[in-house]
C-alpha cells in the first residue's frame, strides 16, 4: 500500500503519491561491482509498510527518479533498504550517495510476490544477479515463516564471483537445515570452489513437487525466459510462475503510461505476474 497522509480524499490521495517524501541516508554497503545497498530513514520517523516485491520511487535531486525494488526485510520496522547499480544517470547519482545526503521517496508500489497464496506448497525461487535483491525480501519472509511453507529452494546465478550479492547473507541461508541453496556463476578463475554454469541449469536436478509448487523468478529477461523453459519441463504450471518484469517506470500510479506492457501497467498490475498472463506479450519483440 502506497504511503498517504490520513485525511484526504480519493483525488488527493492520488496526487499525494505523486508527491516525494525526504529520506536520508542511514547507511551504505558495497555489495560488488558498481552496486550498492542503501539504508533510508525519513525525517519524520514513519516509513511506508512494503509487501516483498514492490518497489519504490526514488528521487535523485537535480538528476532524475527511478523505479528502485525494495531489497530489506518486510517484517523489519527500519530502516527502508533498496539495492542499486549504478547503470546510469539516476542509479548512479542514487549509488554514490552518502550518509546524511537526502532522497526523494515515494511509495511502496505494485504488485509484490504471491507469499500467500504459496503457503503450505514447496517454493522455489530462481534468481539472475541483481533479480536477487527483489527476491530477498520474499526469503526474509519465507525463513520467518518457515513452518507455513513446503519445501524451499533457493537457486542464485551471477556473471562472477565478484559480482554475487548478499555473500553473508547467502553463507547463513546455506547453513540453514531446512532449505537448499544452490549458488553458480557463468564464469570463474581456478581459484573459484564453488559451481560454474547458468542457473537454469540446477532446476531440473533440484527435488521439489511440481505439482504443488510455487516459482519465483526474477533477472535478466533472457534468464527469465530460459528458467520458465525448465520450470515448465519440470511440471510447473504457467499459473505457479510468478516473474518480475522491469519496464520503464514514471509516474507509478497508472496515469502516464510509460511501463505499458500489452494491457497491463506494470506499475499498478506488476512487477510481478504470473506467467499465464504475460507468456503472450513475451513472445511479441516489440513488446
Amino acid at each position: 500500500m502506497v504511503y498517504q497522509p490520513d485525511g484526504l480524499d480519493a483525488v488527493q490521495r492520488r496526487a499525494a503519491a505523486t508527491i516525494p517524501r525526504i529520506a536520508r541516508i542511514r547507511r551504505r554497503r558495497r555489495e560488488g561491482p558498481q552496486t550498492w545497498t542503501l539504508e533510508l530513514e525519513t525525517e519524520d520517523g514513519e516509513l511506508p509498510q512494503f509487501a516483498a516485491g514492490q518497489f519504490n520511487m526514488l528521487t535523485a535531486f537535480g538528476i532524475g527518479e527511478a523505479a528502485i525494488s525494495v531489497s530489506g526485510d518486510p517484517g523489519s520496522k527500519g530502516p527502508l533498504v533498496h539495492t542499486v547499480r549504478a547503470v546510469g544517470p539516476v542509479s548512479t547519482a542514487l549509488a554514490t550517495l552518502q550518509p546524511g545526503d537526502s532522497v526523494g521517496l515515494r511509495g511502496p508500489f505494485g504488485a509484490g510476490w504471491p507469499m500467500k497464496e504459496a503457503e503450505q506448497r514447496d517454493v522455489v525461487i530462481v534468481a539472475g544477479g541483481l533479480g536477487l535483491a527483489p527476491l530477498r525480501p520474499a526469503i526474509y519472509h519465507l525463513l520467518a515463516n518457515r513452518r507455513t511453507y513446503g519445501k524451499v529452494v533457493i537457486l542464485c546465478g551471477s556473471r562472477s564471483p565478484g559480482d554475487i550479492l548478499f555473500r553473508r547473507e547467502l553463507e547463513r541461508w546455506g547453513r540453514h537445515i531446512e532449505i537448499e541453496l544452490e549458488v553458480t556463476v557463468d564464469h570463474a578463475a581456478d581459484d573459484w570452489r564453488g559451481h560454474v554454469g547458468v542457473v537454469t541449469t540446477f532446476i531440473p536436478r533440484t527435488d521439489f513437487d511440481p505439482a504443488n509448487s510455487i516459482a519465483l523468478v526474477c533477472g535478466p529477461e533472457l534468464m527469465m525466459t530460459f528458467a520458465v523453459s525448465a520450470l515448465q519441463d519440470a511440471g510447473v504450471s504457467d499459473e505457479a510462475i510468478y516473474i518480475s518484469m522491469e519496464r520503464n517506470m514514471k509516474c507509478a500510479v497508472g496515469l502516464c503510461g510509460h511501463c505499458q506492457f500489452g494491457t497491463a501497467l506494470l506499475c499498478r498490475d506488476g512487477p510481478v505476474m504470473a506467467f499465464n498472463r504475460v507468456r503472450h506479450m513475451l513472445a511479441i519483440r516489440e513488446i
